[in-house]
Formats: C-alpha cells, structure tokens, sequence
C-alpha cells in the first residue's frame, strides 16, 4: 500500500527554490556580520551570492504557478468529462 502523496508537476521547482532561498540568506547573514562586527567586509563576489535569495524565491514561485495550473487543468477536464 503506498501512503504517499502524489506530486504536483510543481513540488520540485518549489523544493529546489526553497533550498536556493535558504543559501542565499545564510549567505546574506555571513555577508552582512562583518558590517557590524567592525571587520574587513567581504569582497563583491560574496554579495553576488546574496541574489540567490531572489533567484530561489523566484524558482519557487514558477513550481506554485506551475502547480496551481496543472490543478486548474485537471478540475476543468474533471468537469468536462471525457470527450471521446
């Protein structure tokens, strides 16, 4: 018997996204402590990698859209029944 959940088109882009998400903020925090802890700030390269907050968030919100589409087509097809 199989007791897991089927997968939306989407979850993969939304877990892909959450992980980038989290990089880019742990990489925002390691960035940013220099600042306040009056040392040597980072070089520029270091806050390129804070974009991948956007870049995750981004990635997530395409697998929502995607997943909220497939949903939307699966209930169309449901209420139009089979064409046959």
């Amino acid at each position: 018997m199989n007791t897991e959940t089927p997968r939306a088109p989407g979850d993969l882009l939304v877990r892909a996204g959450g992980v980038v998400f989290a990089v880019g903020a742990l990489a925002t925090l390691i960035t940013v402590a220099p600042l306040f802890l009056d040392a040597d700030p980072f070089p520029a390269p270091a806050y390129f990698v804070c974009m991948l907050m956007g870049v995750g968030f981004g990635l997530a919100a395409a697998g929502l859209l995607r997943s909220a589409a497939a949903e939307r087509r699966a209930a169309r097809e449901a209420v139009s029944g089979p064409t046959a």
